[in-house]
């Protein structure tokens, strides 16, 4: 055990038992609502994390790239899905390639006939038939069909061999943008009924839908849970963040993932210099307003601004820090800043007991 006044600057820490109590919490609720858990490895790309909530009864885990895919796969995780449409010759042959080697267990999303074909001629050559789900656009307006054109758009694309229909995806992004929390629990379930209504459209005509398949971590307390829906692919929920607090999805002490800093300089007065920046705590645009993250256990202090390696706090009426003092940052987006490191210590109190990697980075 390293005390973590001992550790590097900057360095990546997450908060055992806020971390621990996260996974036990979301775990429940599904398990309560007999709703699968499908976590977003993205948040994480760790698996002393991956393990935790596969001990707590996750069905398996959503990917966004392929490495993360082959990373699971090596860890002996099969039931995967790829909620990302595989467009071009290096990811069709990957997603064929592990259909091949691992028997099935790999889900890929596809929104449309033109981005299925390649997939289809690959797979028939191969002499593998690859699950996929429907992409639906409930209103994010990213991937993902419209719902008046689901149920001839899955139509075409499982008219391709090599391709089975398993159901149906949605990532209700959107909701994010909603100020009230009760507008976004409506909007959340709005997106999980229309998603659900989608899926009975779809076995009316004759499909069989085994997957109706919501996610994101602001939705994970309404989409999931409307009737019909199978299963829920929330991420940051292990970390959560700075943008989770704003989105009422949490508090400040559920925030596992923080960025442990030193100042580095006071020679101006209210305006302390940290040795840590937005290569540390990443630049996400999905950000809180007005700030780079959230300074944890110093009522008062903002951390308004960063440039690479360094941060740039205002101490407002709070006590002066002092070169040398740590401080510990809450991200404004835990999965961005995951993917800025290569790893973190797991902490207890003031004390880094274990040091975990991550991998599947780009």
């Amino acid at each position: 055990m390293i005390p973590l006044a001992e550790l590097p600057t900057p360095t990546l820490l997450v908060d055992l038992d806020r971390l621990e109590r996260n996974i036990a919490s979301m775990a429940g609720a599904f398990a309560a609502a007999g709703v699968g858990l499908r976590p977003h490895i993205k948040t994480s790309k760790c698996w002393e994390v991956a393990r935790r909530q596969l001990d707590a009864g996750a069905i398996g885990f959503t990917c966004s790239t392929a490495v993360e895919v082959a990373w699971l796969q090596s860890r002996g995780v099969t039931d995967l899905l790829w909620a990302h449409v595989p467009i071009g010759p290096r990811k069709v042959a990957f997603v064929v390639d592990s259909i091949a080697r691992h028997g099935g267990g790999l889900t890929v999303s596809l929104d449309s006939v033109e981005a299925a074909r390649p997939l289809s001629v690959a797979a028939e050559a191969a002499g593998v038939t690859v699950p996929f789900v429907l992409e639906v656009d409930t209103g994010h307006g990213r991937l993902g069909v419209e719902p008046s054109a689901a149920i001839a758009t899955a139509a075409g694309i499982a008219a391709l061999p090599g391709l089975r229909l398993r159901g149906v995806l949605t990532h209700e992004g959107h909701i994010s943008a909603l100020a009230e929390r009760s507008d976004l629990e409506r909007a959340g379930a709005a997106a999980g009924t229309l998603l659900v209504s989608i899926a009975e459209d779809l076995r009316a005509a004759e499909f069989a839908v085994e997957v109706v398949s919501v996610g994101s971590t602001p939705g994970a307390t309404s989409a999931p849970f409307v009737p019909g829906v199978t299963e829920g692919r929330p991420g940051t929920y292990v970390y959560f963040d700075g943008n989770q607090i704003r989105l009422g999805s949490c508090t400040l002490d559920q925030c596992a993932q923080t960025v442990l800093a030193r100042v580095a300089s006071v020679r101006r007065a209210g305006r302390p210099i940290i040795d840590a920046g937005v290569k540390a705590m990443s630049s996400d645009t999905i950000a809180v307003a007005g700030g780079v993250g959230l300074v944890l256990d110093r009522p008062g202090v903002t951390f308004p601004e960063a440039n690479e390696e360094h941060g740039f706090l205002h101490e407002g009426d709070a006590d002066p820090l002092a070169v040398g003092d740590l401080v510990r940052l809450v991200p404004n987006h835990a999965c961005g800043t995951t993917n800025m490191w290569s790893h973190l210590y797991a902490v207890r109190g003031d004390m880094a007991v274990e040091r975990w990697e991550i991998s599947a980075r780009y």
